[in-house]
């Protein structure tokens, strides 16, 4: 089945392909498989081309329509290839949140992946509901949303912004105050199906649901 893409940005300096998104597709769902099923790492072999690009990446996982776990690194050192291996394994045993996964579960795991873009200071006013993501950081806490959640939640950029802080730990309003950063980034979501789903996610290891 061809990757359906929910969200897409030119941003990224060179896109992702449908051959790049099943081949990342593939890539999470073996991981979960050897790992969860088999009880050991695989990583990926003889990356090249796009998906040997460093970028950040979150995978998310639902079970029967509902989420089951989302982690990601905002900005990785390894291939785009191997951050999607490793995030899907810890999406499925290390997001706090959730029991790890079963192996009588894995089987039934929906994958999405979100590939994304260099975070860059952003200002309130250029925010576009379901184009960005966020990032708010003030001291030592800091708070990220995918582009998709605020677009699924009919959001206005104000309620983004507030849910990004309370994610962070921090008051509604603090992307008010001028110690907060706040910074924009852009995603190229794909799945396995074109199901509607649910999100919230940690950080670098994050969520992002």
């Amino acid at each position: 089945m061809s990757p359906v893409s929910k969200f897409h940005s030119p941003v990224f300096p060179e896109s992702l392909s449908n051959d790049d998104k099943s081949a990342l597709l593939r890539i999470a769902r073996r991981s979960l498989t050897e790992k969860i099923l088999h009880g050991r790492r695989w990583d990926p072999q003889n990356i090249g081309g796009t998906l040997a690009a460093r970028r950040g990446a979150f995978v998310t996982l639902e079970l029967r329509g509902k989420l089951r776990g989302c982690v990601g690194l905002v900005e990785s050192a390894h291939s785009v290839a191997a951050t999607v291996a490793r995030c899907a394994i810890a999406a499925a045993l290390e997001d706090d949140r959730f029991s790890p996964v079963g192996p009588d579960e894995a089987p039934q795991l929906a994958i999405e992946i979100s590939v994304l873009s260099v975070p860059k200071i952003i200002a309130v006013g250029e925010i576009e509901i379901g184009r960005h993501g966020l990032i708010i950081e003030r001291g030592p806490f800091r708070g990220l949303l995918l582009p998709q959640v605020a677009l699924e939640r009919n959001w206005t950029p104000e309620r983004f912004l507030a849910d990004t802080c309370i994610k962070a730990g921090l008051s509604a309003d603090a992307w008010k105050s001028s110690q907060a950063r706040i910074l924009g980034f852009s995603a190229d979501v794909f799945s396995e199906s074109d199901e509607p789903s649910e999100y919230v996610v940690g950080s670098s290891l994050s969520s992002a649901e």
